[in-house]
């Protein structure tokens, strides 16, 4: 079975992606163009990720006191994709780009993430350079971005520390200036760093020349005190290896040392790292890249770190990179469960047990059936199809908000941004928690077998038991999206997407087909609607937020809901085949199994209710 069919129908037929064609940035594209990049990377990830997905996971990185070994077959899939191109697609043709839409990068990417999201395909190195394009100096993009985006060197987010873990309030990392002339070196203001980061994936590796670590740290007020809160953290360049300002390797390691390598439940494929920075194993001396004077640049002062931006801006520069990486996260734990769903199916077909019931009972003699004849492995089918192919849209969705952000006239740009605000929470956490699911029911649909390292599902949900975790638990998406995203800009975002699905439920009640789907629709969103207002009648955020997870779970089931029912007018539409039938069958399953959910998760948001919250500690 191949995921090739279904990115078609959802590019072409469901998005008409094509359409971008016609403004002038992707004016040089066509059908044929985008099916060429498709391709290229389809061949990629069978070739160089999907062969390699057991082998990446059980030979782990290890530290043999000097650098971090990883399997040949990482640098053979490193090397391959950067050559692809992939790193600068969406980037512009005069710094060596594809201007490729977004949208036609991500539905690329998802091959990747489905071979082996465990070997990774660069989504940290882009969001960095990314990042840099945005907020970075010239001279830092030329520099650090253009080398990230040709494959040279590869780039990280530091943002999490030992003691701190999610809450970047309590950042502890120092970044003093570097010396009386410090604000003069070409490459950008030059400080020393101090401090430790956490959970920092690729931060140590031979994979590429450099690391290029975007740090978040605080600078000390006057009196040598970190600022408390958010408000003092700014962003530094911290590379592993000293550089120039025309890009050369000085010959000197920055003061970033590896303190140790996580050892993961899953995506081991993946180095992992603590970092300590400016603890003086490999001290800074003399002259560092963009011109260092000297002046307060003794043995052990610091890793050497370029500010981006302004002073105390840090975590707003940051959230481009965050943003974009939590979309990234949903397109991963939807591909984990796209694979499982894929190798679940066909182990269905091909497994005989069991006999079928009739009206008088089962017949012994009778000759054993494919696990797929028994209802119940069916129902197990298709709730991973719903799931993971009502996220592969939904992120595809996302990734066509990011093209009309960049590219679409003024106000539909600013109607994309909004919208996008609103929806990257559930981007982010619906497949991590559904998909997730899904390699659960793929384990069940092969039993005790799905149970061993015999057949792949285990390492699927292994893999993505992660993306619950990593760039904002559910616990932080909740309290962004009930505690500001629907309120922002005075509830514009949500009043925004309530407006797409009611124009979605308008077409659909025309259909006969699906006008009980689109009534549903409608009370789910007024529901969720109606309780929004309710759990903030009071304006008492620990009231509110008590129950934050069942709104975010009620939210993100209703946002699905109106995703399959667009792409099930477009799979109405389409001509006859058993992949319309499966398309229009998972819509059908998601109205019938899925949200009706929603009903006891409103509930406790309606009435803010504190059985979780009040209950005290001793009681547990």
């Amino acid at each position: 079975m191949s995921l090739r069919p279904t990115i078609d129908f959802l590019l072409n037929d469901w998005l008409s992606v094509e359409r971008l064609n016609q403004r002038e940035r992707f004016s040089d594209h066509s059908r044929e163009t985008f099916d060429a990049v498709l391709d290229t990377c389809e061949r990629i990830a069978r070739e160089k990720y999907a062969p390699f997905n057991r082998l990446v996971d059980t030979q782990e990185p290890h530290f043999d006191g000097e650098k971090v070994i990883l399997p040949q077959a990482t640098h053979d899939a490193q090397k391959a994709y950067a050559e692809s191109g992939m790193l600068s697609a969406a980037q512009d043709y005069d710094i060596g780009g594809m201007q490729l839409p977004y949208t036609v990068e991500a539905a690329a990417n998802a091959f990747f993430a489905m071979a082996s999201v465990s070997i990774g395909s660069g989504l940290l190195t882009v969001g960095n350079a990314n990042l840099l394009m945005a907020h970075g100096s010239e001279t830092q993009k030329r520099v650090f971005a253009l080398n990230e985006f040709s494959g040279r060197w590869s780039g990280t987010m530091c943002l999490s520390e030992p003691q701190a873990g999610s809450s970047l309030s309590d950042v502890a990392t120092r970044a003093v200036p570097d010396g009386a002339g410090f604000e003069s070196d070409p490459l950008g203001p030059r400080y020393r760093l101090k401090g430790n980061k956490m959970w920092i994936s690729a931060g140590e590796h031979e994979l590429t020349e450099n690391i290029i670590h975007l740090v978040l740290a605080k600078i000390p007020d006057e009196h040598g005190k970190l600022v408390p809160g958010t408000r003092g953290i700014s962003l530094f360049i911290v590379p592993k290896k000293l550089v120039d300002t025309d890009g050369h390797l000085t010959g000197e390691r920055n003061d970033v040392a590896l303190a140790g390598l996580n050892h993961k439940c899953g995506w081991r494929g993946t180095t992992n790292t603590l970092l300590n920075f400016g603890e003086g194993k490999y001290p800074v001396r003399g002259e560092s890249g963009g011109g260092l004077d000297g002046a307060g640049a003794g043995a052990g002062a610091g890793a050497v770190g370029y500010l981006v931006g302004q002073p105390g801006k840090g975590l707003q520069c940051m959230f481009h990179m965050m943003n974009e990486a939590r979309i990234g996260v949903g397109m991963a734990a939807t591909m984990l469960g796209m694979a499982g769903y894929h190798a679940s199916l066909d182990y269905a077909k091909n497994r005989p047990q069991g006999r079928p019931v009739t009206s008088g009972g089962k017949d012994a003699a009778a000759p054993q059936v494919r696990i797929i004849e028994h209802a119940d492995v069916k129902r197990m089918l298709l709730a991973q199809k719903s799931y993971a192919e009502g996220a592969l849209a939904l992120e595809l969705y996302c990734a066509r908000l990011v093209d009309e952000q960049h590219t679409g006239a003024p106000e539909a740009a600013d109607d994309a941004r909004l919208l996008l605000e609103v929806l990257t929470p559930i981007a982010k956490s619906w497949p991590s928690e559904w998909c997730l699911e899904a390699n659960s029911l793929a384990i069940q649909v092969h039993g005790g077998y799905g149970y061993t390292r015999d057949f792949p599902v285990e390492q699927y949900w292994r893999d993505n038991r992660l993306n619950m975790i990593h760039e904002g638990t559910h616990g932080i998406q909740d309290m962004d999206l009930l505690g500001r995203k629907v309120l922002m800009e005075n509830g514009k975002g949500l009043q925004l997407l309530a407006g797409r699905i009611n124009a979605t439920i308008e077409r659909a009640i025309q259909v006969p087909e699906l006008a009980a789907h689109a009534n549903a629709l409608g009370k789910a969103l007024q529901d969720v609607g109606a309780t929004t207002k309710a759990a903030w009648a009071t304006a008492n955020p620990t009231e509110v937020l008590a129950n934050a997870v069942p709104y975010l779970q009620a939210f993100g089931h209703t946002v699905l809901a109106w995703i399959w029912l667009d792409v099930a007018l477009a799979a109405h539409a389409s001509a006859d085949s058993p992949a319309r039938t499966g398309r229009l069958a998972a819509a059908r399953f998601f109205f019938h199994y899925e949200l009706p959910k929603i009903g006891a998760w409103l509930q406790v948001v309606r009435t803010r209710d504190l059985t979780c919250a009040d209950l005290a500690e001793d009681a547990f």
